[in-house]
Order: C-alpha cells, then sequence, then structure tokens
C-alpha cells in the first residue's frame, strides 16, 4: 500500500520509510506539514490515475509551524478515506484527544516498536475495509470481507482461515506484488518461528483450489520478491 511519513526527524522518518519499504510497501516521506499536504494533494489529482492517493499516512504531531493535529485535518478533508496514525513523544490524554477529534484513526507514544507500528496500520486497513469496501471482486472471485466467505458465482470455494487471509490480502490490491515479508507480517503478525515457506504453501493450496473452482484468477509469482493476484488473461 501507499504510505505517507511526515516526522521533522529525518532519522526517525528514515527508519520508518526503510522498515515499512522493507514490508512491501510504497513509502513518501515529508518532513513538514506543507509538504505532505501538497503530496497528498498531488496523488489525489486526475493525472495521478485517479485511484493512486495514500491509503495510510504516519504523522508525528511535533512539526514545525503546522502541527500533527494540523495536518491530520487537512489530510482527511482532502482523502476521508485516509486512515492517518498519530506519533507522539508525549503521554497526555488530552493529546491524544486532541488527536482523535482531529480525526486521527490510531495514534501511537514515541519510543514504540516497529511491529506495533506495522500491526497497527494492519488494524486500521483492515478496518477500512470492512466500512469502505465490504467485498472485493477480482476476475470472477468475490470475497466477502464480512462473512469470511469465497465465492465463484452461486458456489462457495472452501476456504481455511489463513488461506482466506492469504487470499484477502492479494486481492486488496489486484496486480500488487505482495512480498513473503508482507505477507507474514499482515496474516501472521510475526516472523518469531515461522518458516517464511509457509506463504508458498499456503500460496500453493489457493493456486488448485482457485483452478478447481474456475475462479477466472491467477496467482503469479515475481520471482525473489512476493505474489500478486491477477485476473485471467490479463
Amino acid at each position: 500500500m501507499r504510505i505517507l511519513v511526515v516526522d521533522d526527524e529525518r532519522e526517525m522518518a528514515g527508519l520508518l520509510s526503510r522498515g515499512l519499504g522493507s514490508d512491501g510497501h510504497d513509502v513518501t516521506t515529508a518532513f513538514d506539514g506543507p509538504t505532505a499536504l501538497d503530496l497528498a494533494r498531488q496523488a489525489i489529482a486526475p493525472a495521478s490515475g485517479g485511484d493512486a492517493g495514500f491509503q495510510v499516512a504516519v504523522v508525528d504531531v511535533m512539526l514545525p509551524g503546522l502541527s500533527g493535529f494540523a495536518v491530520c485535518r487537512e489530510l482527511k478533508g482532502l482523502d476521508p478515506t485516509l486512515a492517518v496514525i498519530l506519533l507522539t513523544a508525549r503521554d497526555a490524554v488530552d493529546d491524544r484527544v486532541r488527536g482523535l477529534d482531529a480525526g486521527a484513526d490510531d495514534y501511537m507514544i514515541k519510543p514504540f516498536a516497529f511491529a506495533e507500528l506495522a500491526a497497527r496500520i494492519r488494524a486500521v486497513r483492515r478496518r477500512d475495509a470492512l466500512t469502505v469496501q465490504p467485498r472485493l471482486d477480482v476476475g470472477g472471485l468475490t470475497l466477502d470481507l464480512h462473512r469470511h466467505r469465497a465465492r465463484v458465482g452461486d458456489h462457495d470455494v472452501p476456504l481455511s482461515g489463513t488461506e482466506f487471509d492469504v487470499l484477502r490480502v492479494l486481492a486488496s490490491e489486484p496486480g500488487v506484488v505482495v512480498s513473503r515479508a508482507a505477507m507474514l507480517r499482515e496474516v501472521w503478525e510475526t516472523f518469531d518461528n515461522i518458516d517464511p515457506n509457509v506463504v508458498d504453501q499456503y500460496i500453493s493450496r489457493l493456486r488448485r483450489k482457485l483452478d478447481l473452482a474456475e475462479a477466472g484468477v491467477r496467482i503469479v509469482t515475481s520471482r525473489g520478491v512476493g505474489f500478486s493476484l491477477v485476473a485471467a488473461g490479463s
């Protein structure tokens, strides 16, 4: 997914950018509020392709000039579907209330573990997916995110819970390559004691089931990178 990181501490911004990038995200960095807003406007401009806006913004509260609270409010005005996570070094109830009142979807106190930020990003995107888009359609395949069901026409595709989650991640952004690392974080939420090859095993199972169901989709392997879901024939 496309993520906008806004932090005037360049070292922190770099750490966040590299960490999220290693998870397979497309990360853009800004060091102040006005630049962040300009980038957001450019991303949603018609010339950029229409649906090319950011999905998540990670914004530090203590920005010079235009505060993170103000940036959050402006970003939400530009794109109400954009999920905003605010970062702050101050653990004060008033600050958290201000952030939530500004439209923030979540709020994190520095310092924090990167794995927690990654989990928070996944959580806000899951909430958005259920609210904005309760179903996903790719080829002849439909995923009902509320009922956790996969269907082709009038027929269910029998999937385990984990198989559905892997397919959901791929179907959320058709044609976009999802790395093994990003899949592990999204579905299993950890790297601990998990062989990365487990992703390949689930991909293999899904391919068999989708082929059997004649779902009109295929899972493409980008060698050394990851996997993507595309409509058959594309």
